[in-house]
């Protein structure tokens, strides 16, 4: 008897250290761990990557890279079947990444159940974007390969669209001028120049067949720019040839200082010089955007050279609130999930640094990524979609009223998952409440927390059964000593095996 008294003793003292009101058996995280930035979502994957910056936030357009099955259940390696749609995320401060699900853009023989909107296009692969005024309004134009064959266009209003095909076909062909030679015609990069002139690049393969020669590894001539017409779903006069050195795929521009800065992903094939690494992204500087490219160097290692895994390498590299950095893919969700990549892509950015001679230094990739650019202000109405870090949950479309273009909800939620938010900054005076829009067949509970998921109780929200996983209500409750600047932590509990509610947006209010 007195040595079960000694037990309980014990247990009471570190049930009395955990903080909050109990330590919570919570979910863990896939790849992107509290405290990193890469990579920059793991809730699903994303390839090829293509940063736009508008209105003070950054958009990443992707690949879809879906997951692959065999009959039995597990998971093939990619073959790139199911790139037939576009994902869309984006961040205010390049921690909290919102979900704006795909664009479902081909729509060959019935692709995206009938959604696909250009029916000529049975893929749609490496997607880029630009913004550019036409008529004194903002158009968006999204470009994207129709597998290796041809490159079409999407045009909206807004960065989330919705899209909609202009030309109703392709935009770029192998009779396009200027396009003999190019073995593979994809990996389209836009980029529009400060005189609002835009031009595209595109293009890549090794000439030769399955035995190329050492001259044709070396300078395969297979990359192309063309001017776009004032319209940008136009092409103006005959593409011209970059001879860019071992070229592979995954063309690139940007502008710094006045030089224009095409990048590239180097060959796997030959016998190659030390400058120009295998599976490397290389870069070529100019005075003109589309001509008189010289080879500079190189400056971001494949990514199994960081991660482990290899592949390809695709990149971008974007300018952000006065800074640059490459976003980029590597295998690391795939190899956290099934060991082993298998050729599925996941998002990352890191820094990039530019010389004072204009050379570009190597990037330094890893997961801790790069740190967050700003608060996020709790006050205002915040997509559930958008979170730094997750413990296995879902998203998808939403039928929830008063959302964004596209908007999507938290689903998937079950006890023990949570989302969670970077440097949530709730001021001196500190939060009040704290509502949440939900919609459930089961119910359960939303723990407001502190800093970790075991963190800091803060409040309770009892989410009620509201008639439906598609039937929604607001739903408040108190919330206590949330002061100052936090990682908050949304931990959802219930004794439902099912997918206990939908979480659509939430919101604070001050005290």
């Amino acid at each position: 008897m007195k040595k079960c008294s000694v037990c309980l003793l014990i247990l009471a003292l570190l049930l009395s250290c955990l903080p909050g009101e109990y330590a919570n058996a919570v979910s863990t995280p896939i790849a992107k761990h509290v405290g990193n930035s890469n990579p920059l979502i793991d809730h699903h994957l994303g390839a090829d990557p293509f940063a736009l910056t508008y209105n003070g936030r950054v958009y990443i357009y992707m690949s879809s890279d879906d997951y692959e099955y065999n009959s039995d259940g597990t998971i093939k390696d990619n073959s790139f079947a199911n790139l037939n749609n576009i994902s869309v995320i984006s961040s205010a401060d390049m921690v909290n990444w919102t979900d704006h699900g795909t664009i479902p853009a081909a729509g060959a023989n019935g692709a995206n159940g009938g959604r696909g909107i250009a029916k000529w296009a049975g893929a749609s692969w490496a997607p880029s974007a630009a913004v550019k005024k036409i008529n004194g309004k903002d158009k968006f134009f999204l470009y994207f390969a129709n597998g290796g064959g041809g490159i079409g266009v999407l045009t909206a209003d807004s960065p989330t669209g919705p899209w909609t095909d202009p030309i109703g076909k392709a935009l770029v062909t192998p009779n396009t001028p200027g396009m003999s030679g190019v073995v593979w015609l994809f990996d389209p990069a836009v980029f529009v120049d400060d005189d609002g002139t835009g031009y595209l690049y595109a293009g890549g393969g090794v000439p030769g067949g399955s035995n190329p020669t050492q001259g044709q590894w070396a300078n395969p001539k297979t990359a192309r720019v063309m001017k776009l017409g004032p319209d940008m779903t136009s092409v103006a006069g005959s593409a011209s040839t970059i001879d860019a050195p071992f070229m592979f795929e995954d063309s690139g521009m940007h502008k710094y200082n006045g030089k224009y800065y095409y990048s590239y992903c180097i060959n796997f094939g030959g016998a190659h010089p030390a400058d120009k690494p295998p599976g490397e992204i290389g870069y070529m500087t100019s005075s003109s955007p589309m001509d008189s490219f010289s080879y500079r160097g190189h400056f971001l290692k494949n990514p199994g050279a960081f991660f482990g895994g290899g592949g390809n390498n695709h990149h971008a590299v974007f300018n952000f609130k006065n800074e640059w950095y490459v976003v980029y893919h590597t295998q690391t969700v795939s190899s956290a999930l099934y060991g082993a990549g298998k050729g599925y892509r996941s998002p990352h950015i890191n820094k990039l640094v530019h010389n004072p001679d204009g050379s570009l230094q190597e990037v330094a990739a890893n997961f801790a990524g790069v740190k967050q650019l700003s608060n996020l202000n709790p006050y205002h109405r915040v997509e559930a979609e958008t979170f730094a870090w997750n413990g296995r949950i879902l998203t998808e479309a939403s039928s929830a009223p008063g959302g964004p273009v596209n908007n999507q909800h938290v689903t998937n939620i079950h006890n023990g998952d949570w989302i969670a938010v970077g440097n949530a900054d709730f001021g001196s005076g500190g939060a009040r409440t704290f509502k949440a829009n939900v919609a459930s067949a089961l119910g359960g509970k939303i723990e407001v927390r502190l800093d970790s998921a075991n963190g800091k109780l803060v409040g309770t929200l009892n989410v009620p059964s509201t008639g439906g996983t598609q039937s929604w209500r607001d739903i408040e409750t108190a919330i206590s000593g949330a002061t100052g600047v936090h990682n908050v932590f949304f931990v959802f509990t219930g004794t439902g095996a099912g997918n206990l509610f939908n979480v659509d947006y939430w919101q604070f209010t001050q005290r």
